[in-house]
């Protein structure tokens, strides 16, 4: 709080910046870890929260007749325009944001005082929920050729890599140490994924530090295990995942890529992902697009192609693409390496599992994958995400373009993934929030440093609660579609209006289809549950048959829960029916005598519920499509 000097500023208007209704008045309010604004003018309390840790940048304007303004821009690419009536308190909530945006300190992040009042036993097992070891069991390891090893438990191998690995079982703990003095930062090659449909493995690790001509005999080593634990493949690929001009760039500088002459059947293979500092660019170019307050259709469409954004996304997904193939239709196992593995090599080892595998499609699998290849490997969060003060050039949005890879595969599977768009922005915004502690630091040791697991929360239980509101309706199941072929044709790539411009309510449809079909799928689970319960209580209507006499109510009951054709649209087209002299149609006669003689015989036989279980069907159906069925 210390840093907080003004912690409220009454008077301030709220622009919106794609609608031209009157600005809102409220006033700005600064807690220790929020923004909050309260709109006044609006009829219904409305109040706008801003987390600290989600502020990127905050900028004064040029000052203008209406007062002093403030632009905020959010990493969750939500952007808001304050202005305020007076130069001092513009100043000092300028002053005072910059600040709690930008801690120097890991303590001052909002995990560390985030208390959702939980016992520690339930933090615990919060902390628990996701066990590595058990998805390297579900792949079928350990196994004759793969072992789980701690060899790494000290952090005597790589410091950046968790205490427990997964390595061949043919390569000794010397070949294993011989290796990481190879590879930069230490970095050995590792299991991401094994398929066991044919022993084909995916593995990771960094860049050799070969220069033009050093070879490293252990290291040799290491790939030759790697391509023995196939043995229904007599070679293997090693990709690197960068531009070929920027690999022979670091080859001059003593690191580089692997000699083909010195590793036994290896094919190499660049792939041609750009820097972090050409994704950092891309990103400022698409978000000025989005910005634009007018733009003609050609503006929008020249801005998007020169931000490059698409085609950084389509790159990403071609290399999960080349993996994913690789692996099932040509039987072949595929080392990745970037320069250090830990920002391109996580992009592509996890979207190439997300493609082999319909278990990291589901909300627990999709938990367990970025647990694996982005947390547990050492992608560096707080330097990507720009926890801390730090700098600048080491913020790129690596993680958000997995995030949109996952989401453009959404788009051409939409029945594949257990989870909606919802979950994925989620998660994207808790990458940012420093609200919980799986995504802060930079690598396991790190984290172990800082006592993560004793002093915050993990982020999966608390989305696991809202499990409901992020599932997606038509999710046809574990088994419905195993592998992923998708298309990576420039035509298949979307603008992703849901992620950059998700706070801009007049950019969105006025009808949400998502929530119409989660609505759809509530009703349809309380009809079958109604449906249920009066099966259950079908055995307790004995008795003696109605006569003919008391017949007659029971029809126009059972006629009643019969969709009928009320108004004209519902004919599509058909003439109605010939209305007879007693007000009722034809077709409605049929059904009742129809619905009559099955009555009959449901209550002569009393053990027949299907009658009701086809009308619920029915019910639920049509709340489903928003149309009566015709019979």
């Amino acid at each position: 709080m210390e840093h907080i000097t003004t912690p409220k500023v009454e008077n301030v208007k709220l622009l919106d910046r794609y609608t031209s209704r009157k600005a809102a008045s409220g006033t700005l309010y600064l807690t220790a870890t929020h923004l909050i604004y309260v709109d006044a003018s609006a009829e219904v309390r409305k109040e706008t929260w801003i987390l600290h840790h989600h502020i990127a940048t905050v900028e004064k304007l040029p000052l203008t007749t209406a007062g002093y303004p403030l632009l905020i821009h959010c990493k969750n690419f939500h952007m808001a325009h304050f202005v305020i009536g007076q130069e001092r308190d513009c100043h000092e909530v300028y002053t005072s944001l910059l600040k709690l945006s930008q801690p120097v300190k890991p303590e001052e992040l909002y995990a560390f005082s985030y208390n959702p009042k939980m016992s520690k036993e339930n933090r615990e097992i919060g902390w628990k929920l996701i066990d590595l070891k058990v998805d390297y069991q579900r792949m079928g390891i350990p196994n004759d050729y793969w072992e789980i090893t701690d060899v790494n438990k000290d952090y005597e191998v790589c410091n950046t890599y968790p205490p427990e690995i997964v390595v061949p079982r043919a390569a000794n703990k010397a070949v294993v140490i011989g290796s990481s003095k190879f590879r930069s930062r230490g970095r050995i090659p590792v299991l991401s994924y094994l398929y066991k449909e044919n022993n084909a493995a995916i593995c990771r690790c960094s860049q050799p530090l070969s220069g033009f001509s050093a070879r490293c005999l252990e290291d040799e080593q290491m790939l030759q295990a790697i391509r023995e634990a196939n043995p229904g493949s007599p070679f293997m690929y090693v990709v690197d995942t960068r531009p070929k001009l920027n690999a022979m760039a670091n080859r001059a500088a003593g690191k580089g890529y692997e000699n083909e002459d010195n590793y036994d059947n290896i094919r190499f293979k660049f792939i041609g992902i750009e820097n972090i500092h050409v994704m950092r660019n891309s990103l400022q170019k698409l978000l000025e697009v989005c910005e634009m307050k007018s733009p003609s259709m050609s503006d929008f469409l020249t801005g998007l192609e020169n931000s490059g954004w698409l085609r950084h996304i389509k790159a990403v997904m071609d290399a999960g693409v080349f993996l994913a193939k690789a692996v099932k239709d040509e039987k072949a196992s595929v080392l990745v390496h970037c320069s250090d593995g830990w920002d391109r090599t996580a992009q592509v080892c996890s979207l190439a599992s997300l493609l082999l595998d319909p278990f990291y499609r589901t909300f627990k699998g999709f938990m367990v994958l970025i647990e694996k290849e982005w947390i547990a490997m050492g992608h560096k969060f707080s330097h990507r995400c720009g926890h801390l003060y730090g700098d600048p050039k080491e913020v790129s949005p690596v993680f958000t373009q997995f995030v949109e890879c996952v989401w453009q595969l959404m788009q051409q599977f939409p029945c594949s993934f257990e989870f909606n768009e919802r979950f994925l922005l989620e998660i994207h915004d808790h990458v940012y929030s420093c609200q919980f502690g799986n995504f802060l630091g930079t690598c396991h040791k790190e984290r172990e440093d800082l006592k993560i697991f004793e002093k915050t929360h993990s982020l999966w239980p608390f989305l696991l609660q809202k499990k409901q509101e992020l599932r997606n309706p038509l999710y046809k199941g574990f088994t419905a579609y195993k592998e992923l072929q998708p298309n990576t044709l420039p035509f298949s790539f979307h603008f992703w209006c849901g992620m950059y411009n998700r706070f801009d309510k007049g950019m969105h449809p006025k009808q949400c289809v998502l929530d119409h079909l989660l609505s759809c799928v509530s009703q349809k689970v309380k009809l079958e549950d109604d449906a249920s319960e009066l099966e259950n209580k079908l055995p307790f209507l004995d008795g003696p048959l109605p006569t003919e006499a008391c017949s007659l109510p029971k029809i126009g009951s059972a006629a009643s829960r019969t969709p009928m054709l009320n108004t004209p649209q519902d004919y599509e087209g058909e003439p109605p029916p010939p209305v007879l002299s007693n007000g009722a149609s034809a077709e409605d006669m049929d059904v009742m005598s129809d619905v009559d003689q099955k009555r009959k015989e449901n209550l002569s036989h009393h053990q027949d519920p299907r009658g009701l279980t086809d009308t619920m069907d029915t019910l639920a159906s049509e709340a489903k499509d928003g149309k009566p069925r015709h019979h």
